[in-house]
């Protein structure tokens, strides 16, 4: 074993991802003061490398890339010979891109920012002006590559991020590979010059053709195994914590089945409106920009079974089983019955009035774009068959929330039915995922006294208070496995073409359904049709 991670560190690919997670739980017994660290410090050391940012100058990288990268750096220091270099079609210098960097990690990053640590940062920042379309200036981005590889001996290792309109991904990867920048590396490979990744931000295509032309246009270039699709979703604490949850605890796992479990709801409500990107969700709509990527995501890691092995293939693999096995509503007759599509008409949020989704800029005023999604999904496997899963999501809902929620069956015979029993509620077990992170479980206690009433009461969880503090941002987490090359928690080929494969037939049917979607105000749960599409089935919406 020994030789194998050694090997592994010196840059040279091996197919058994779990050994180095062996080695680490093994040769790690120092960090247990403080368990949230562990995810970026058990002994995960990234090699030097040279991450580019495409599109540094945009919204993501100042929100959530260069915070996320300098909290990194801050709890770990990163490699000495990191380096990130920005590209962009502005006339900045490296000066200026270091300039704003800063003001991005003041305003959005974990970490508090000192002169003195924000110096030992911003000497690994530069910037190179880019057309993204040119392949002249991409011989520019090469050499200064090249260039801090010698500088900075990084040996030849680059991580590229695609923070850019997906409309530019396929101009970008062509050129990289024009150029030289770039090398196509799979398991078989003998070229010892260091290894290339490049991230790729959703949307990944916008139906199953786009997905698929994108995946073959990436794979000119690119290997799978160099390939890392984020959904930032995975790289939430609490959506890890529940693989944990589930396989590591012997209570939970033998109840996770459909003899004892009735329906799962999962939510991701988002109180905001469209914030100003009317045309982007205009093109997109609820169904595209969540569905089928984040509520997908979580479907998989609520249903999955327990991989052979915690790696990136074994994952991967059990979540694909998942998607495979899913039965979405193919007619449009089934497809009207079992889905809902809504949009959100003026109201109040937070006590101020705010407009409706046609009264938004850069928003069609007849527009069918659905704000709000809600469809009711069936998996045929031996573990759920005959158990629904309920899922939505919506802008301008009552709240911020995203929970996954199992609800149980009754028992089968009601002993204190006289004595409060029959008005209580099933067993609910609640992972929250944002905001205030933890898990909760519902169940059935006597009140005290000396009658026998019983009562519904909670036990739960939080991360903050158990651990004394939040834990990693998710895009930390990402960009850290990118680094070291840990593919857990990004999207597989296979699983992004078969998540599109279970919306495609409502993306259909909704594009040719002339009538408008369902209304409902702002400030509120969704429209009254999302009530029904569970009161047929005898069930009603959780409200978190």
């Amino acid at each position: 074993m020994t030789d194998t991670i050694r090997e592994r560190r010196n840059g040279i690919p091996i197919l058994d991802d779990h050994v180095q997670h062996q080695f680490i739980q093994d040769d790690d017994q120092t960090l247990h003061a403080n368990p949230l660290r562990r995810g970026l410090a058990d002994q995960r050391t990234p090699q030097p490398c040279i991450m580019v940012i495409f599109g540094v100058t945009g919204d993501l990288t100042a929100r959530k890339l260069m915070p996320a990268i300098y909290d990194i750096h801050a709890l770990q220091p990163l490699p000495e010979g990191f380096a990130i270099i920005g590209v962009s079609h502005r006339d900045w210098s490296d000066q200026t891109l270091r300039d704003e960097m800063r003001k991005a990690v003041e305003q959005n990053a974990r970490q508090p920012v000192s002169n003195e640590a924000w110096e030992a940062f911003a000497g690994s920042l530069f910037y190179v002006k880019a057309d993204f379309k040119a392949q002249a200036d991409f011989v520019g981005l090469r050499d200064r590559m090249e260039e801090l590889d010698r500088e900075r001996r990084t040996g030849g290792n680059r991580l590229f991020y695609l923070s850019t309109p997906p409309s530019y991904y396929g101009p970008i990867i062509a050129n990289l590979g024009a150029v030289g920048a770039a090398t196509r590396q799979d398991i078989y490979s003998t070229d010892q010059t260091g290894w290339q990744r490049i991230v790729v931000e959703k949307p990944f295509g916008r139906d199953v053709q786009s997905a698929r032309a994108l995946n073959a246009e990436i794979a000119t270039v690119f290997s799978e195994r160099q390939i890392y699709r984020i959904d930032h979703y995975l790289g939430k604490e609490t959506v890890q914590n529940m693989l944990a949850f589930r396989f590591a605890n012997i209570l939970f796992e033998p109840v996770w089945n459909r003899h004892y479990v009735d329906h799962v709801q999962i939510t991701v409500a988002e109180s905001l409106g469209v914030e100003g990107r009317g045309g982007y969700y205009e093109e997109s709509g609820a169904l595209r920009d969540m569905v089928q990527s984040h509520i997908l995501q979580l479907v998989c890691v609520c249903a999955m079974e327990p991989p052979a092995h915690f790696d990136g293939n074994s994952l991967r693999d059990e979540k694909v089983k998942v998607l495979r096995s899913v039965v979405p509503p193919v007619a449009v007759k089934e497809i009207a019955e079992r889905t809902v599509r809504g949009q959100y008409t003026a109201g109040y949020e937070a006590g101020q009035l705010v407009p409706g989704y046609r009264e938004e800029k850069n928003v069609n005023p007849g527009s069918r774009t659905e704000t709000y999604a809600a469809l009711k999904l069936e998996i045929e496997n031996w573990r759920w068959a005959g158990v629904p899963f309920y899922l939505r999501t919506g802008k301008r809902m009552a709240r911020r929330v995203t929970e996954i929620a199992i609800e149980f069956k009754r028992v089968p015979y009601l002993l204190f039915k006289e004595h409060g029993a029959s008005d209580l509620t099933p067993n609910v077990l609640t992972i929250r995922i944002q905001p205030d992170e933890g898990i909760t479980l519902r169940f059935a206690a006597k009140v005290p006294g000396s009658a026998n009433h019983l009562r519904a009461v909670r036990m739960d969880f939080q991360y903050g208070t158990a651990f004394g503090q939040a834990g990693p941002d998710a895009y930390e987490r990402l960009l850290f496995d990118a680094m070291i090359g840990d593919p857990a928690l990004f999207a597989r080929r296979d699983e992004v073409e078969v998540a599109w494969s279970i919306v495609q037939p409502m993306l259909d049917a909704w594009a040719y359904d002339s009538s408008d979607p369902a209304a409902y105000d702002a400030g509120t749960w969704g429209p009254y049709e999302a009530e029904m599409l569970l009161a047929k089935d005898g069930r009603t919406w959780r409200r978190p």
